[in-house]
């Protein structure tokens, strides 16, 4: 898994895509270039801290200026305490843990970027890293340690030594089968230790203990991997209660969490228990004046009538918010948004409304109507809240193979509960908060504006179709890191009518026109399902498999050229897995078979690979090999290959029984060492 010397991936599972090492000096500091090498290899999350790009990478979120300083103070006591002192049984321990929870929308990322900053600028902050639903890997936990590692040599380049040695002596550390625990403890906790140990950090730590901020744990989406953290960090603290480090988390109250969390030996901070009126008073005040400096309708309304908003209106509107930052700041960009033909409303008449709009749910559906009535408006939203990593504007435009004004045309209206860049921006569309995503995913908050499961076919068809585009663009990169990811989304038990869902979407092809024939995509995904066997119709997966590529080869067009050559990686079950194939699937990959072979004869002929006549006495069919047990990867060309090994021994096997009628055959799928390096999967009849 270690990174070359000169850049550092962001995309885990796409290939050729970078970002140069600059972004690491901006983000990690000046470092050594030894520093920077390790840092390197270790490869981060570049957006994860405190000092990314919130609007960009959310949450977007800080304290206004003056506000939220008793909560903040009541942290930095915390923090800067040599040994916190908590009594469990009649003895004393040191509180390394500070849990802050509090409801969705109450500040809490606000206030983890304050902490963050605070410490930041008195030299210790060891790290930040801030969870982010559906961001890639900031919404996993397979990045962690490392991302934190990376800081910590950053941060303390003491402990660069240390991190080297660590991986050195156990080279398989930074490989994503080991433990989140081992790589904490080898790479961030041990490092720290042996650093203190050696006492070069003195200076440091006389002004008091380093503090590491976990913003939004609860967005991230491995909860197991959460608990592991958890668990080992306060069995960590327990074996080694002098350790001078403090982990400062922040979440909302999810039982996973608060099962761990609420401990003898860990200190919790309810922000709901403070009263944020004065507060949120202050920002509602301090940014109405910001915005009426550049609004001449705004100024010409106060000169006319004076002060706006009046007292009066002022107190009403915080107490409407009810404490909630997030509604507070969704309601004032709600209320200051251009006006547009379908909504001529001043934010003098605007402002009004908002006292009758019930909590963020009624906030959204109002801002969501602004564009409903415009040419994909739905598949725009559907794609935000269900994409897996953000896009541009034209990321999502080239994705949905629609142009670029189209997209801006839906979004506009958005801009309150939506980041629109700017059109001279590179920078990613993503949402204020993640509240947003929260309402159009779940269906009784959202009704018509609903992102249902179901779509993640579409948008797995949308990335696989832009792995065949330009070879430059984000969506291409997109593509081919994140198909597989929404089909399994799509696939998912109990997320939706599996069969229902294809045929529907078989139905509305063409869903765009330049791009790769929907069939393709199907038997790929198809095929791909009788490995690991993730629904309850295998034979269904074998016989679509069939039709599908018969459907493929009949176009063409270069592109499926393409696809017969290019191998695709998916996920397998590590143990065996069977398909009773019985005589009906037969005659269809048959069938299948035979229109294939001779549209691949007449469209592209002379491509490399094929076998065009099976063996039927081959027992088995060995797959190529893959350096690793959990994965499979076939192309185009490997399918129709291994369907028409089905067929041949299939047929071979009935005629060697006898029987008649024909009983169903078990198919058995694999996997076995070829070498010391590699692993085959394997397909026999017997």
């Amino acid at each position: 898994m270690a990174a070359s010397s000169s850049n550092i991936r962001v995309f885990p599972h796409a290939r050729d895509f970078r970002i140069d090492q600059q972004t690491i000096n901006i983000i990690f500091g000046n470092v050594t270039n030894k520093g920077r090498d390790l840092i390197l290899r270790l490869n981060p999350i570049a957006d994860a801290s405190h000092t990314r790009n919130r609007k960009t990478s959310p949450p977007d979120s800080s304290c206004f200026p003056g506000t939220r300083k008793g909560v903040i103070q009541e942290i930095t006591i915390w923090a800067d305490t040599g040994i916190a002192l908590l009594r469990l049984k009649n003895r004393p321990m040191a509180a390394h843990v500070y849990w802050f929870h509090g409801f969705a929308g109450s500040g809490k990322s606000a206030i983890s970027l304050e902490i963050a900053r605070i410490y930041a600028g008195s030299g210790r902050l060891l790290a930040s890293y801030f969870f982010f639903r559906n961001a890639g890997d900031r919404s996993g936990m397979s990045r962690f340690a490392v991302t934190l590692a990376s800081q910590l040599a950053a941060a303390v380049p003491a402990t660069t030594s240390f991190i080297q040695a660590a991986i050195d002596a156990e080279p398989g550390l930074l490989t994503p089968g080991v433990s989140l625990a081992t790589q904490m403890e080898r790479l961030v906790y041990e490092p720290f230790r042996a650093a203190v140990k050696r006492g070069v950090i003195v200076k440091a730590l006389i002004k008091g203990p380093f503090v590491v901020v976990i913003d939004g744990l609860d967005e991230c989406e491995d909860k197991q991997g959460v608990k592991e953290f958890i668990d080992h960090m306060l069995d960590y603290f327990q074996r080694h209660p002098s350790l001078p480090l403090r982990f400062f988390i922040a979440s909302r109250v999810e039982e996973h969490i608060r099962t761990r969390l609420q401990n003898d030996g860990v200190l919790l901070g309810n922000l709901d228990s403070h009263s944020a009126d004065k507060d949120i008073e202050m920002f509602l005040q301090g940014s109405f004046k910001a915005a009426s400096a550049n609004d001449r309708v705004v100024q010409e309304y106060v000169r006319t009538h004076g002060k706006w908003p009046t007292k009066s209106l002022m107190d009403q509107l915080v107490s409407h918010i009810g404490g909630s930052f997030v509604l507070a700041s969704t309601i004032f960009k709600f209320v200051v948004q251009p006006a547009t033909e379908e909504d001529s409303l001043t934010p003098m008449e605007r402002l009004p409304l908002t006292l009758k709009i019930n909590g963020l749910d009624s906030l959204y559906a109002q801002t969501l109507a602004r564009s409903q009535h415009l040419p994909y408006f739905r598949e725009i939203i559907s794609t935000i809240a269900l994409l897996i990593y953000p896009l541009s504007i034209g990321g999502l435009a080239d994705l949905l193979g629609i142009e670029g004004f189209k997209v801006i045309h839906v979004l506009l209206n958005l801009q309150a509960i939506v980041h629109v860049p700017g059109a001279d921006e590179g920078d990613n569309v993503t949402v204020c908060h993640t509240s947003l995503r929260d309402f159009l995913t779940e269906e009784s908050r959202s009704g018509e504006f609903f992102a249902p499961p179901s779509f993640n076919l579409y948008l797995s068809y949308h990335a696989f179709s832009s792995i065949f585009e330009k070879s430059d663009g984000p969506a291409h990169e997109y593509g081919k890191g994140f198909f597989k990811g929404h089909w399994r989304s799509f696939v998912r038990p109990d997320e939706c009518d599996f069969i229902k869902e294809v045929e529907q979407f078989k139905a509305r092809q063409p869903l765009r026109i330049d791009g790769i024939p929907y069939s393709a995509f199907l038997c790929t995904v198809f095929f791909s399902c009788i490995f690991p066997k993730t629904f309850d119709d295998p034979l269904y997966a074998l016989a679509e498999s069939a039709n599908q590529l018969a459907l493929t080869v009949e176009c063409s067009d270069h592109r499926i050229r393409l696809w017969l050559q290019e191998h695709f990686y998916f996920s397998r079950s590590l143990g065996l897995s069977t398909v009773q194939v019985n005589e009906e699937t037969f005659e269809t990959l048959k069938h299948g078979l035979q229109s294939a072979s001779n549209a691949i004869r007449a469209n592209f002929p002379g491509i490399p690979g094929l076998e065009s006549r099976q063996s039927e006495q081959e027992s088995e069919y060995r797959l190529l090999c893959s350096e690793l047990w959990e994965e499979v990867h076939f192309s185009g060309i490997n399918i129709f290959n291994i369907l028409g090994w089905i067929v041949a021994r299939a047929q071979f096997k009935w005629e060697e029984a006898k029987i008649t009628p024909r009983r169903p055959l078990k198919l058995k799928i694999g996997a076995e060492h070829s070498d010391i390096h590699h692993v085959a999967t394997v397909l026999s009849f017997d």
